[in-house]
């Protein structure tokens, strides 16, 4: 154990961080996965005759209880549940009759592509936002922000959304039908990374680049709009702490631009910022599901929304699975960050 931990730190600290904060993550998906199997245990009812309804025979009922694996003890269901799910295999969907894992496969890069973008946005507009208000209080954009920071929280998402449909799109004619990711007469590119915006550029598709980022304008403006605020707000008070600061002051007095001053506050107030990027990047995955649904999108959202319509089990199972699992991979990302961001964290 000593030798271990010797070892370990002899090794440059971001390996050191890395790893630590890695080896947190297997306890966790599995803690998922034990969340996950008994999500469709604890349901009120058979799932296998809520499923199939009420003309459905003892043999269906039975046949289906068996391919989702609810026969035998519940320590039985959970080992053969692992099992399936470390080779891949989520079931069926009832409602698409694919593999689920096909299914999720096949609408993940869509939602990655939204929320990524979205967030990038939602990066550029809050912290811009409150770098301005901070470096010149007392004049519009401060005053603008504080309206926008009290306002962005407590409208829904789905409301901002149609409000855009009806005046970018129906009044104005400014963005795309809301209607999926491409134009109808533009056929997609060759599926490369899945994002359609990065796939059309590979194969040299401008028309298709161009439908893409058009299909994107609205979605991802809907999802700025509303959690930039939040973002806005956390930038401002740290910022400020450190904008006002004793060392700014000194830097001042020593000859810095603003410029540099505004970076050495900025850099200064990282570990919050990115801890809050990292909870605004989950949060982004579960309000895709209405944004989604509106613009017709085609990604996880929309067919989580599928899966409860249609009282599809196996099909939200796997969603709450794939859902989780990002979630934990970029709250542990956020971690690792966070600990490069702050050398005064001890690993």
């Amino acid at each position: 154990m000593i030798t271990i931990r010797t070892t370990f730190r002899t090794l440059p600290r971001p390996l050191r961080i890395i790893l630590s904060r890695s080896a947190i993550l297997i306890p966790q998906m599995f803690g998922v996965l034990l969340a996950t199997f008994l999500l469709i245990r604890l349901l009120p009812g058979d799932p296998a005759l809520l499923m199939l309804g009420n003309m459905a025979t003892p043999e269906q009922i039975a046949n289906l209880r068996e391919r989702l694996g609810l026969t035998g003890s519940l320590w039985t269901q959970f080992v053969s549940y692992l099992t399936t799910v470390i080779h891949g295999d989520l079931g069926t969907s009832m409602f698409t009759a694919n593999p689920v894992t096909v299914d999720l496969f096949d609408r993940v890069p869509a939602t990655l592509e939204l929320i990524t973008c979205a967030m990038l946005v939602t990066i550029v507009i809050g912290v811009s936002l409150a770098v301005v208000s901070v470096v010149r209080p007392g004049g519009a954009v401060d005053r603008i922000s504080k309206v926008y920071g009290l306002a962005a929280g407590a409208v829904p998402d789905f409301w901002v959304g149609l409000l855009l449909i009806y005046f970018l799109f129906y009044m104005f004619g400014i963005a795309p039908a809301p209607f999926g990711r491409l134009d109808a007469i533009i056929s997609a590119p060759p599926v490369v990374t899945g994002f359609l915006t990065i796939d059309s550029l590979l194969a040299g598709d401008l028309a298709a680049f161009r439908s893409a980022v058009g299909r994107l304008f609205l979605p991802v403006l809907t999802l700025a709009i509303v959690n930039a605020g939040a973002l806005m707000k956390m930038t401002q008070m740290i910022l400020e702490e450190n904008y006002r600061s004793e060392y700014i002051r000194h830097a001042r007095a020593s000859g810095l631009t603003e410029g540099q001053l505004i970076r050495s506050a900025l850099r200064n107030s990282l570990p919050p910022i990115i801890t809050m990027v990292g909870f605004l990047f989950g949060f982004l995955l579960g309000a895709a599901v209405l944004v989604e649904t509106i613009f017709a999108w085609g990604g996880l959202g929309q067919y989580a929304v599928s899966a409860v319509m249609n009282s599809d089990y196996p099909a939200l199972q796997g969603f709450v699975l794939v859902a989780s699992a990002f979630i934990l991979v970029v709250y542990t990302l956020v971690d690792v960050l966070y600990g490069l961001a702050d050398p005064r964290i001890e690993v």
